[in-house]
């Protein structure tokens, strides 16, 4: 789940709360709270995995959230999103066309669809927020890139998350993949700081010019997501306050990751408990 650059209208309830003018602090967690981070980000991915391996042809999207919640809290977390700003679920399921913030309700899966499926569980008073693209069995070959690629943009986004570098680079990192297919990228809606809140700063777009933005530092937690488009950039809300949606109406990819900046490198915090892909 991430938060819109903007503020003051109904699509930026997810947003960071900060007041006009007011400098970003941006947190830098210690070893044990990254640890704390860690097996939160461990159950949100145990739980995208479950639930991608319910995502077959005639599944409801309110059962996969009520087996998400059921396994969340089977961990001893609770799911982050459920409440939050008054989301009505514990996951966010969008479909096809819908970019991010669908809400589960009846619809059943069809072949051919894309589902991308948004997860976060707090654990220990710490989040694990990420996200995955699943396909409900063969998918367009076209579709299929976009999904792929949309991979490949945040892995680039979690590779230039580095000490010294900007975020700007990181920004830069995922676009570029993306323009030079021709997809479009969501402008709108970007990643985050997460840690004890959900939403922290900084707010991470996923496009940027190299050099440009605050440098990274040790300790920084953030969830980069990118959400790519088949066609172009623009999006808009749904009458229902919360569900964003391509213009053109073609198919949008999501993928996210919470990551901690170390000396080391970017350290993936969403992992499944064998630290493999969700």
């Amino acid at each position: 789940m991430r938060g819109p650059r903007a503020e003051g209208t109904a699509r930026d309830v997810l947003v960071p709360g900060r007041m006009p003018g007011k400098e970003a602090v941006i947190q830098r967690k210690t070893a044990e709270q990254i640890r704390k981070m860690r097996r939160a980000g461990t159950v949100v991915g145990d739980t995208l995995r479950m639930v991608r391996g319910m995502c077959h042809e005639g599944v409801a999207l309110k059962e996969l959230d009520r087996a998400a919640e059921s396994f969340i809290r089977a961990r001893g977390a609770r799911p982050t999103f459920k409440g939050y700003h008054g989301f009505p679920a514990s996951l966010c399921l969008s479909l096809n066309h819908e970019v991010v913030h669908g809400i589960p309700n009846q619809r059943k899966l069809k072949k051919g669809d894309i589902l991308a499926i948004d997860c976060g569980a707090t654990l220990d008073d710490f989040v694990g927020d990420a996200a995955i693209s699943v396909g409900v069995g063969p998918l367009t070959a076209d579709v299929e890139q976009l999904v792929a690629t949309t991979l490949e943009c945040l892995l680039a986004g979690i590779a230039a998350s580095r000490i010294g570098h900007r975020l700007g680079d990181v920004g830069h990192a995922i676009e570029i993949i993306a323009r030079r297919r021709g997809y479009g990228v969501v402008r709108e809606y970007c990643g985050h700081g997460v840690g004890r809140e959900l939403h922290e700063d900084p707010q991470v777009p996923n496009y940027g010019e190299p050099g440009s933005g605050p440098r990274i530092q040790s300790g920084w937690c953030l969830a980069l997501e990118p959400m790519i488009n088949l066609g172009g950039d623009a999006v808009h809300t749904l009458s229902d306050g919360w569900t964003v949606v391509t213009d053109d109406g073609k198919p949008s990819a999501h993928w996210e990751h919470s990551i901690a900046v170390t000396d080391a490198g970017a350290e993936i915090l969403t992992l499944c408990s064998d630290g493999t892909q969700p």
